[in-house]
């Protein structure tokens, strides 16, 4: 490519830095769009383990230990547990009234202790429930969710948790 003596430069030129302008905002967009739903993923993750940590060595606040402590079914929570979380899946779900996409989590967890109906539901809440607010503790929307951070928002999605899945 050359440039001539008065100072214009070629066709090729001029388009050749245009398509690279326009490919480097388009993968930019899509990096960032990645990165977000990466970070989104790591942090359900983390919520998920820290669900399972504080089930597991049966670490309540008082008012969930008093219900428990009160109902018969529910006693066995009260003593530890070995959780696995097996994998955490996503599905996109649609846009939400704020214009996000909405993404569905489902965590796969497993226990040999973990055997009635109960059981599987509240520690089954309790992972949820850490999932979402690990994600918004992520991307500081605490502000805009409600007390159970259901859902959970991120710049540009909001996540609902679908019940465990115990295998």
């Amino acid at each position: 490519m050359k440039i001539d003596n008065k100072g214009q430069m070629t066709v090729e030129l001029i388009l050749l830095i245009s398509f690279t302008l326009i490919a480097t905002v388009i993968l930019a967009n899509a990096i960032i769009d990645s990165s977000e739903l990466s970070i989104a993923m790591a942090s359900a993750r983390n919520g998920a383990y820290e669900g399972i940590s504080s089930s597991g060595l049966a670490i309540y606040p008082k008012q969930s230990y008093d219900n428990y402590s009160s109902d018969y079914k529910k006693q066995s929570l009260m003593k530890t547990k070995n959780i696995k979380i097996i994998k955490i899946t996503e599905s996109m779900k649609g846009k939400d009234s704020f214009n996000r996409t909405r993404i569905q989590l489902k965590v796969y967890a497993s226990s040999p202790n973990i055997k009635t109906k109960e059981e599987k539901e509240s520690i089954g809440d309790r992972i949820n429930y850490n999932v979402r607010k690990s994600i918004t503790n992520s991307f500081k929307t605490e502000n805009i969710t409600n007390k159970l951070f259901n859902p959970a928002f991120s710049n540009k999605y909001s996540f609902t948790t679908a019940n465990v899945d115990w295998i």
